[in-house]
């Protein structure tokens, strides 16, 4: 008993030095880190050096023989590359000094689908397929940017990559600082602006006639015949009709920051109200599409980017988020379709974007073609405003002779303007929020009230039973609301190397989740989230339910066997904590020793080691109830530790707990009570079955005791008894009176927590 105390306290203090002793190497990464990484044959084929950094930010010659074949640079240095996760996503790329991408490194990523699902190999051949593109020419405006194949079920992730290396390199090579080709700034052009005096609205076809309105049409045969052109014929096989005259895609684009285009197609009211949010030289966007094909998808649902559409001008491209977009219920002009899909949306404000100038609306189109793999080509809808909206063109003023200000490129841009991605996700998800909410304040209540429920053992049981369920369907398969141990590491993680708040918030249900968690350790332990609200728990034990009633047989270990067993979790945890400190990378990977990722947030879906894996754990529970949460589960050692600190004591003992009675001993699903009475809070799971049988007096001997006494005491104040009546019976044995009256009772009618 005291080395048990004594590991209970030590434990933490050890996981805290080793935080402190690790503070000092979790600091962001560097250049010369990412370099450290990545061996220069990876960048430039052949080389074998890189040379000394040059100017802010760092970039780095790559040499072979001496001779300099380009250079080297961090994504991240020059442009935002803020991924899913909240967290930078790091790319070491290799461009030569025409411009051209020679080499990519993916050297650092947090992305929650890379790590629970989707191969990163895989991720990284999408990635590698910007290898080639001439950059130079893009920054020049002379090509459009190219893009990043998408990869079904990380596509906001590989956006992000793809972006942030384009954008990087266009605006390194606009600062012309690698010298071999100088592309400064697109093609200058002269500068038109608005005619304030064009306000006069029109019918939606003389809109599209004088192309103030822009459209294209596309046929489901049509994209078919795209995509075999392109040599995709899974894809082509696979049209969004059986009929291929079907209409695909009728898209629609035009500027209505524009007075006379908005006012026409948004009407007076909800112009003004647009107007009013625009902030000076702001323009907006307005898209709309009917078809079988969906330009707006349910990608910005989860992610909160629009990752079918891009804007395009000047070499440079724009995604939108769910923040820039406001939805339209119809168009106003005179004569306009009723149209499926309507959106505004607001240029970011660090998008360098001139709606006088040409620009372009590209459509990503996706098409299923093997399992989860799909195949993507892009649409361009090209717009140039009508002569009619601007002012004439100004005369060339003569060139003066100024000295040019230095060029402010290369430094790192904001994450974020305007509302922050958080708040975002949590308005996205406030029905959800509320069904947690409300599940999170029936579980409070039941711990509370605990006392009255357990004297109703066949409620108690549907009420847990029903619980669970809801848990596992739910919680798990429907919002894949699965805590982790690497949500442990990434916390530990993020104390180390600069706390944020918004990288937790970005996951609203996952954050009101450990919140509760949290509570509710400071009260009953690891209970509450092991035994209730663990999808993956909820799992073992209603599939261990059902194996009873298939009449499987049931295993309990020897006591000594259990409880030399139960430091295997907490062997795994140290060991997936100890190498986070080094790696979380490599913690992350390792991590899945926990199956939840495959049974719970992928539901099977998986490569089949992964899904045999799975089993496997599984398999055991069948037989021993909650295999894997009493030896295997590194998630409910990371809870355990902090456990030991709850403040009160909910589970009631009686004095004979332990000697003699065995009872709960032998009831627990868990095995959780020691023989000598004690209950082992790293171990319980709050499933309440002792408390069940605390009140109960047909199988707690206590209780029984309690129950003779009072039937005794009642039977000597009523009227004697007739000569006719039965004596009282005499005493069975020299055992004690309430294990004579567990031995004389009758088996129980009412199922314990086990189902038995």
């Amino acid at each position: 008993m005291r080395f048990r105390n004594l590991t209970a306290w030590v434990l933490p203090l050890v996981l805290l030095a080793a935080c402190w002793l690790a503070a000092p190497a979790a600091m962001a990464l560097t250049l010369a880190e990412a370099l450290d990484k990545t061996p220069p044959a990876t960048l430039f084929e052949g080389a074998d050096a890189y040379g000394p950094p040059e100017g802010d930010p760092a970039i780095v010659p790559v040499l072979r023989g001496g001779e300099k074949l380009g250079y080297a640079y961090l994504n991240s240095d020059f442009t935002a590359s803020t991924g899913y996760s909240g967290k930078p996503i790091r790319i070491v790329v290799g461009i030569d000094p025409q411009g051209v991408i020679r080499g990519i490194n993916l050297v650092e990523h947090h992305e929650p689908i890379v790590l629970i699902g989707i191969p990163e190999p895989k991720v990284l051949a999408a990635l590698n397929g910007l290898i080639g593109a001439d950059l130079g020419r893009v920054a020049a405006g002379e090509a459009k940017p190219p893009q990043a194949e998408i990869v079904s079920g990380a596509t906001v992730t590989v956006l992000v990559m793809g972006d942030s290396v384009v954008r990087s390199a266009v605006k390194l090579i606009r600062s012309g600082r690698l010298g071999g080709v100088d592309a400064g700034t697109a093609p200058a052009e002269v500068q038109r602006a608005l005619d304030p005096a064009v306000t006069a609205t029109e019918d939606w076809q003389t809109l599209l006639g004088d192309g103030s309105v822009r459209s294209m049409v596309m046929s489901v045969g049509e994209v078919s015949k795209a995509f075999e052109d392109a040599g995709q014929p899974l894809a082509a096989g696979r049209p969004e009709t059986a009929n291929p005259e079907d209409d695909f895609i009728t898209l629609y684009l035009a500027p209505v920051s524009v007075p006379a285009i908005g006012r026409s197609l948004l009407g007076d009211v909800a112009y003004e109200r647009m107007a009013a949010k625009l902030q000076p030289g702001q323009a907006a966007v307005l898209v709309a599409g009917d078809g079988a094909y969906s330009f707006k998808g349910s990608g910005y649902v989860r992610g909160g980017i629009f990752d079918r559409i891009e804007l395009l001008q000047d070499g440079q491209g724009q995604r939108f988020h769910d923040r820039d977009h406001t939805r339209i219920a119809a168009l106003a002009a005179p004569g306009a379709p009723r149209l499926k899909e309507i959106a505004l949306f607001l240029v970011p404000q660090d998008f360098a974007f001139d709606v006088t100038r040409p620009f372009d609306l590209q459509l990503l189109v996706q098409r299923a073609t093997t399992g989860r793999d799909k195949a993507t080509l892009p649409f361009d809808l090209a717009y140039q405003i009508p002569e009619r909206y601007l002012l004439p063109a100004p005369e060339p003023a003569p060139a003066a002779a100024t000295t040019p200000a230095p060029a402010q490129v290369g430094q790192p841009v904001e994450d974020d303007e305007g509302p922050a991605l958080w708040k975002t996700m949590w308005q996205m998800n406030q029905v959800n929020i509320a069904i947690l909410g409300v599940a999170l304040a029936v579980l409070t209540a039941i711990f509370f009230f605990q006392d009255v429920l357990v004297k109703h053992p066949r409620t108690f049981l549907w009420l847990r039973r029903g619980y669970l369920a809801f848990t596992l369907v739910w919680l798990g398969w429907l919002v894949n609301t699965q805590l982790s141990v690497v949500n442990v590491l990434t916390f530990a993680n993020a104390l180390l190397s600069g706390f944020s708040w918004e990288y937790f918030l970005s996951a609203p249900l996952v954050f009101i989740l450990w919140c509760a968690v949290a509570a509710g350790l400071l009260f009953w332990g690891r209970g509450p989230f092991c035994g209730w609200l663990c999808p993956f728990g909820a799992l073992q034990e209603l599939s261990n339910t059902v194996a009873r009633k298939l009449r499987f047989p049931q295993i309990t270990l020897p006591w000594g066997l259990h409880e030399r067993m139960w430091p295997v979790k907490y062997m795994i945890f140290l060991g997936l904590f100890g190498l986070s400190l080094y790696s979380l990378s490599d913690a992350e990977v390792y991590a899945e020793v926990e199956p939840f990722k495959t049974a719970i947030i992928l539901k099977f879906m998986r490569e089949w080691g992964f899904v045999l894996f799975a089993l496997a754990c599984l398999l055991p529970g069948l037989f021993i109830e909650r295999f894997y949460c009493r030896y295997l589960c590194p998630l409910g050692a990371a809870l355990a530790i902090p456990g030991r600190m709850r403040m009160f004591e909910w589970l009631k003992r009686w004095p004979e707990c332990g000697s003699p009675c065995q009872r709960c001993a032998n009831d627990c699903p868990v095995q959780a009570i020691h023989p000598e009475g004690q209950i082992n809070v790293n171990e319980c799971i709050y499933c309440m079955n002792c408390q069940v049988l605390y009140h109960d007096d047909t199988r707690c001997p206590h209780m029984i005791t309690l129950k003779a006494r009072r039937e005794k005491i009642a039977r000597s104040g009523a009227p004697t008894l007739g000569a006719g009546a039965p004596a009282p019976a005499k005493s069975a044995g020299k055992a004690p009176p309430a294990f004579q009256a567990q031995r004389a009772a009758r088996p129980a009618s009412i199922p314990d927590s086990k189902g038995a």
